[in-house]
C-alpha cells in the first residue's frame, strides 16, 4: 500500500551532496528523507497508487543502476529508486554500513515516503542490504527479487578464489578490506577504477557510455563517497554474522526471485539462496554480464512485472 508522499513531514528538498550533478529522468522525482538518522535520496515516480516496488543499486553506481528499467515499471507500479548510505545522493555516515544497519535506514525511508508494504529489487551490494532486510522487516515485503550479488555469508564463497579464470570477478573484496590502501592508491583516479569494473564485467564493453562513466567515478569521488563504497566490504564479515544469526532460528519465507545472467558472477542466484529461503525460483537473463538492469533492462523489467504481479 502506499500514501501520498508530498505530505509527508520527514521528506525534503535537501540534498546533502551538493558537488554531484544531478541525473533526471522524465517523470520521476528527486526526494531526500530522513531516514532514521541519514538523509537517504530517493526517485519516486509511476503510479501513486499501483503496488511499491523500490530498487536498490550496488556498487560502482547509483540509482541511474536503474534509469532504463523505472520507465517499464511505472506504467504499472509505483517505482522508487533508493541511494544507499554512502551512495549518489545519500549522505556518507561515519560508520553503520553492516547491512542490517543500512536495511533499517533503507526501510525507515520507504516508510518516510507513505509506503507501508513493498516489493523489493536489489542488485550487487544492494542485494547484500535486501537481504539483511528481508531478515529484519519481512512482514512489510511482499516480494524480493536478488540480482547476480555475492552476499555475505549466504551466496559469497568463504574464500576468494586465485584461478585467473575466476579471480577477476572477486579479487577486489580482498582488496577493499584492506585499511587505508585502497583510498591511497584510488583517490584521483576513481574514473579508471569504476571505468574496470563497468567495461569488464559487463558482456559488452560497450555498455556504458563516457558520461556514465563519469557520473559514477564523480559519485565515488565525492564528499567520502570512495570511504563510504569500502565501508560495505569492510563490513561485510560483520553482515555475514547477523544474517546467519537471524537464519539460525528461521529461514524467509517472503518469494524471492534470483536473477542470474548468462556471462554474471552467480550462476544460479536461486540455487545458491535456496537453502535458506522457502519460496525461490530463478531465472537467467540471456547475452548480459554481472549489469543485468543496464544491459538487458526490457528482460528485466519483464520478468520483474510477471514476479510482482504473480499473486493479483
Amino acid at each position: 500500500m502506499t500514501g501520498p508522499a508530498a505530505s509527508t513531514p520527514h521528506v525534503s528538498a535537501s540534498n546533502p551532496i551538493r558537488d554531484l550533478p544531478l541525473q533526471h529522468l522524465a517523470g520521476f522525482t528527486h526526494r531526500w528523507v530522513d531516514a532514521d538518522g541519514v538523509r537517504l535520496h530517493a526517485v519516486e515516480g509511476g503510479q501513486p497508487s499501483g503496488p511499491a516496488v523500490v530498487l536498490l543499486a550496488g556498487f560502482p553506481q547509483t540509482w541511474w543502476a536503474w534509469r532504463k528499467v523505472m520507465p517499464h515499471l511505472a506504467h504499472r507500479f509505483h517505482v522508487i529508486a533508493i541511494d544507499l548510505p554512502g551512495q549518489g545522493h545519500s549522505e556518507r555516515p561515519e560508520r553503520g554500513y553492516d547491512t542490517h544497519t543500512v536495511a533499517t535506514h533503507v526501510h525507515a525511508a520507504v516508510q518516510a515516503l507513505g509506503v507501508s508494504t513493498y516489493s523489493l529489487v536489489a542488485h550487487d551490494i544492494g542485494a547484500w542490504v535486501a537481504f539483511s532486510l528481508a531478515l529484519d522487516f519481512e512482514s512489510r515485503l511482499r516480494r524480493v527479487a536478488l540480482l547476480d550479488a555475492g552476499i555475505p555469508g549466504i551466496t559469497l564463497p568463504e574464500s576468494i578464489p586465485t584461478d585467473p579464470d575466476q579471480a577477476w570477478k572477486t579479487w577486489h573484496f580482498a582488496f577493499h578490506s584492506v585499511p587505508e590502501l585502497p583510498e591511497t592508491l584510488l583517490a584521483g583516479r576513481e574514473r579508471e577504477y569504476v571505468g574496470w569494473f563497468l567495461k569488464v564485467k559487463a558482456l559488452s564493453p560497450d555498455t556504458f557510455d563516457d558520461a556514465e562513466l563519469d557520473h559514477y567515478a564523480a559519485a565515488i569521488a565525492v564528499d567520502g563517497g570512495l570511504r563510504a563504497s569500502l565501508a560495505y566490504y569492510r563490513n561485510a564479515p560483520d553482515s555475514a554474522r547477523r544474517n546467519r544469526e537471524a537464519l539460525k532460528s528461521r529461514h524467509l519465507t517472503v518469494p524471492i526471485l534470483g536473477i542470474s545472467s548468462s556471462h554474471g558472477s552467480v550462476p544460479d542466484m536461486a540455487a545458491a539462496i535456496s537453502p535458506w529461503a522457502e519460496n525461490t525460483t530463478g531465472i537467467v537473463v540471456p547475452d548480459a554480464g554481472h549489469f543485468i538492469p543496464d544491459e538487458q533492462p526490457e528482460a528485466v523489467a519483464a520478468a520483474l512485472t510477471d514476479f510482482v504481479t504473480d499473486d493479483e
